[in-house]
């Protein structure tokens, strides 16, 4: 069984901001995979379902951005999911140029205060996480306010690509292939 939770923000305002970019994710696979998101609980909407055979739970934590590890970590209590193999963690980047992911098997925060949270939560930075660039805020923005925004029209054109791009990666991931969806996706964006 693996655990696939996508952060963000809940409640209308926060909809298509580019924080909730792991929200678009998780809508993204679950719609692919036919897999209901209406049940609240662990602080949550939740999904469960299979992808290709495997067991899986969807997670959108309610928390808010900050406290997603309050959420993460009673995900993965209940379902007793071991975090090293079963947990994967999609977020937002703002070092990455929309249209990016980067995929790691564990690492630290880079002053993500969500995925912060849910390593101070599960005692450990050990669990594969995918993350989506949303680019770096312009000259004089605040990155509160940055992050918090919408993406732009020629951006949101890129965004569709990328979700469906971070939906395969974790079909990879699924199938115990993660250095393969490393590998396929962990490239730099070409010159245009």
């Amino acid at each position: 069984m693996y655990i696939i939770a996508g952060l963000g923000n809940p409640g209308r305002e926060y909809e298509d901001t580019r924080h909730n970019i792991g929200f678009h994710v998780i809508d993204e696979i679950a719609k692919k995979y036919q897999i209901t998101m209406l049940e609240r609980k662990h602080k949550a909407i939740v999904g469960k379902g299979y992808i290709d055979g495997e067991k899986v739970v969807l997670v959108k934590p309610l928390t808010y951005m900050n406290l997603s590890g309050e959420s993460i970590r009673e995900v993965t209590d209940y379902y007793k999911v071991d975090v090293t193999a079963g947990l994967v963690v999609i977020s937002d980047d703002i070092s990455l140029d929309v249209g990016q992911l980067r995929i790691r098997k564990k690492g630290s925060a880079g002053g993500h205060n969500g995925l912060k949270n849910i390593i101070l939560h599960l005692g450990s930075d050990n669990f594969i996480r995918i993350r989506m660039g949303v680019s770096d805020k312009p000259q004089g923005y605040d990155l509160k306010d940055y992050v918090l925004g919408h993406f732009t029209d020629g951006e949101k054109k890129l965004l569709a690509d990328t979700c469906e791009k971070a939906a395969e990666a974790v079909r990879m991931i699924l199938r115990g292939d993660v250095d393969g969806a490393m590998n396929r996706y962990n490239t730099k964006k070409k010159a245009e």
